[in-house]
């Protein structure tokens, strides 16, 4: 599908312009690129029973690149006007496919408490079931806290997927917690706004 985009001032005094935006664009692109890397990622993940040295420094780097793509993604798509209906499907469904393969496939190879696997994964889930429930009423906006959420996360499981032993890994693990900690803190931000919208914003064909 193609959405319209405002497109900025092109400094000769004449009004902005709007134009069709092409699915096919920058931003599209490195979505797709996550999307590809995801299933890439949990074969160097799982090779050689898993705890291969080289294979997980692989799985590591395809992770972190991944990780990268989610960075620049969501900017270029707002910097230049990219944002698309085939962007707002594709890039939350990227993101949760990164991160709860990571998690599952940590979990599963004994190199992560699974009681964390499900509380990011269960909360992860339910705030998008939650954010379709209420988006008829509007639109619950991604907070300073829920992006420092994905950078720790990222960050932690980061350094459990490299070969790390001792102090490193004992460090990977304690940020693993601090990521527990901020999505749970998120995830009831994410509820009370939730429950606002609800609760004070009339249903779409009822008068306010």
């Amino acid at each position: 599908m193609e959405q319209a985009a405002e497109l900025p001032p092109n400094g000769s005094g004449l009004p902005a312009r709007t134009e069709p935006v092409p699915v096919l664009n920058i931003a599209n692109v490195l979505t797709v690129v996550r999307l590809i890397l995801v299933p890439l990622f949990l074969v160097a993940l799982f090779a050689a029973g898993g705890h291969d040295t080289g294979w997980r420094v692989t799985a590591a780097a395809l992770f972190g690149l991944a990780a990268i793509t989610d960075r620049f993604d969501g900017q270029l798509a707002r910097k230049y006007g990219l944002v698309t209906d085939f962007g707002k499907l594709a890039d939350p469904m990227a993101d949760k496919a990164l991160i709860g393969s990571a998690l599952i496939g940590l979990s599963l190879l004994g190199d992560l408490p699974w009681w964390m696997t499900i509380v990011i994964c269960v909360r992860e889930v339910g705030i998008t079931l939650l954010r379709l429930a209420v988006v008829r009423r509007g639109v619950i906006p991604a907070g300073r806290g829920g992006k420092l959420k994905t950078l720790v996360q990222s960050v932690a499981i980061a350094m459990l997927l490299l070969p790390l032993s001792g102090v490193a890994h004992t460090a990977g693990t304690a940020l693993m917690v601090v990521a527990v900690l901020l999505t749970v803190g998120t995830g009831v931000e994410y509820v009370v706004q939730a429950a606002r919208l609800w609760f004070a914003t009339p249903r779409s064909g009822e008068q306010s």
